[in-house]
């Protein structure tokens, strides 16, 4: 998977793009401004996904994303973020983002949203797109067992092992996941576990 970063912050890019390599990206080209990113997916691209950040030289609010948008055709063009704003994640999902991902995201996180977005997918945090008492009255709809398969899915285990952990058949856990998904407005166990990682429940 090949992946376009572009952030002015030389410590933020680089840091980023070592982890995302180390994480099994067969490449992430680093710029720093946005003309830098035009220039590459001009030269170098197509790519899996770019990811821009919000704030840097030459983007001009969403006028950056819908240049590098024009530019990069079929391929999904995501903002990165210092700030975590409700407001401005829902514009920018508005204005065509395929997804707003705060730097702040955990890192297990920040993987499974580059995954989610490059398959097509959009992201943005849950929190920032529902109320806290949104988020807390989907969890509390939970039954205790569905809570304990979201804990294991937020561990990083598979259905198999949440079976054995939780003495159940693999086919039971499986029906969990797909009932508390529906609950949470969950896409997926990926999205399931963000959601509930944002929520405080891990």
């Amino acid at each position: 998977m090949r992946i376009l970063l572009a952030d002015d912050h030389d410590l933020v890019r680089e840091t980023l793009a070592a982890f995302l390599l180390a994480e099994g990206f067969d490449e992430v080209r680093t710029v720093a401004t946005l003309q830098a990113a035009i220039d590459a997916l001009h030269a170098h691209g197509p790519f899996d996904l770019v990811l821009l950040d919000y704030t840097m030289p030459g983007m001009n609010g969403f006028e950056g994303l819908a240049r590098a948008k024009s530019v990069a055709g079929s391929t999904p063009v995501a903002l990165i973020s210092g700030t975590t704003q409700r407001e401005l994640a829902e514009a920018a999902l508005q204005a065509g983002a395929a997804g707003f991902v705060p730097k702040t995201l955990a890192s297990r996180a920040m993987i499974a949203a580059v995954n989610l977005m490059a398959a097509g997918d959009v992201f943005a945090p849950i929190s920032l797109l529902m109320q806290e008492t949104e988020i807390a009255e989907a969890l509390q709809t939970l039954t205790r067992r569905e809570t304990d398969v979201l804990r294991g899915i937020c561990e990083g285990k598979s259905n198999k092992e949440i079976a054995r952990d939780l003495d159940l058949q693999e086919v039971t856990v499986k029906l969990h996941v797909k009932t508390l998904s529906r609950k949470l407005g969950a896409k997926n166990r990926t999205h399931a576990a963000m959601i509930a990682r944002d929520a405080g429940l891990s």
